[in-house]
């Protein structure tokens, strides 16, 4: 096993479960990366048909563009499953450009499913436009349906889908289970506040016992942590990347822009995590460091009452239509 695998692959074995997302457009090259993913042992490998950066869906060498490629995408689940032991799953939108109508997206689902062994979807609730549109512009511009999602529950009844996209708050993830969803995703929500977010997520969506940890508990571990990895593998990770997670940890405190702003400071003079937490953390007060955690901000428990009177007509796969 080479540095060099490790530096992209291994990770801390708290972390589980962890998936591994793959993306590409060459057959050869997704069979190699899955058998250098083998020894790190994930619980789930990801297929990438939900990009849409433009440097790589435009292209088609992986993302969104694959969508207009089904039968490549069973082809490409098979040879992954074909080299791991563990679920191959698929991450997806529910379009690309023109090709955004029910009936397409379902000709997708109905297709990978029956040609590989892919089972779970994850389906973010927008098209992609490939051209004309920034990555971040993808994730906010075009409108979301997530009648399309539901859709999906309803006329493929034996595969499991997870929603995705929009979804920022607790109430939200609740709402969007207690309508069918089999899981939710949160991304970029859970990144730029996941103290709120994910605080009490395992009471709030498990029913698990609240594990009343405070900030600064949860700093002190990640410090740990943090050290113990910073340039392992020569150049990386850096202070950078160990610490930028945090950046939204105090997201909406008292303190929170100084915090920044000496995070900025001493990303050029700080070398150990333990040093760069002691230069910064004079910046939040100790009552936000030193309180467990309290309730996450309320959301739009009502996202999805009415989402039944809204789903599109059932789909019909091209034999049925023929018959």
């Amino acid at each position: 096993m080479c540095v060099c695998s490790d530096r992209f692959l291994s990770y801390s074995p708290d972390q589980h479960p962890i998936v591994l997302q793959i993306g590409g457009s060459n057959l050869e090259n997704l069979a190699k990366a899955t058998k250098l993913a083998y020894a790190y042992d994930y619980d789930e490998i990801n297929f990438n048909c939900g990009c849409p950066s433009p440097r790589v869906a435009g292209r088609g060498c992986f993302g969104a563009r694959l969508m207009l490629e089904p039968k490549f995408v069973a082809e490409a689940i098979s040879v992954i499953a074909a080299n791991t032991n563990v679920p191959v799953t698929v991450k997806c939108r529910i379009g690309v450009d023109d090709h955004d109508s029910y009936n397409e997206l379902c000709d997708f689902i109905y297709k990978v499913s029956s040609l590989s062994p892919a089972r779970h979807f994850i389906v973010h609730s927008r098209k992609a436009l490939l051209n004309g549109l920034s990555p971040a512009e993808n994730r906010s511009i075009p409108p979301l349906k997530y009648e399309y999602f539901y859709g999906l529950l309803r006329d493929f009844p034996d595969l499991t889908f997870t929603i995705n996209g929009g979804i920022t708050s607790i109430d939200e993830t609740n709402a969007a289970l207690k309508a069918g969803a089999h899981g939710v995703m949160l991304g970029r929500a859970a990144y730029h506040n996941p103290w709120h977010i994910l605080g009490n997520v395992d009471a709030a969506i498990y029913g698990v016992p609240s594990s009343g940890l405070t900030r600064r508990q949860v700093l002190e571990k990640y410090q740990v942590y943090g050290d113990s990895v910073l340039q392992q593998y020569g150049l990386g990770p850096t202070m950078r990347d160990i610490v930028k997670p945090l950046l939204g940890f105090f997201h909406s405190e008292p303190g929170n822009g100084l915090w920044k702003r000496k995070a900025d400071s001493a990303f050029q003079t700080c070398t150990t995590v333990k040093s760069f937490l002691e230069e910064t953390l004079v910046a939040i007060p100790d009552s936000v460091l030193d309180s467990s955690f309290v309730k996450s901000p309320p959301g739009r428990g009502d996202l999805f009452a009415n989402i039944g009177s809204l789903l599109p007509p059932p789909y019909r796969t091209r034999d049925e239509d023929a018959v």
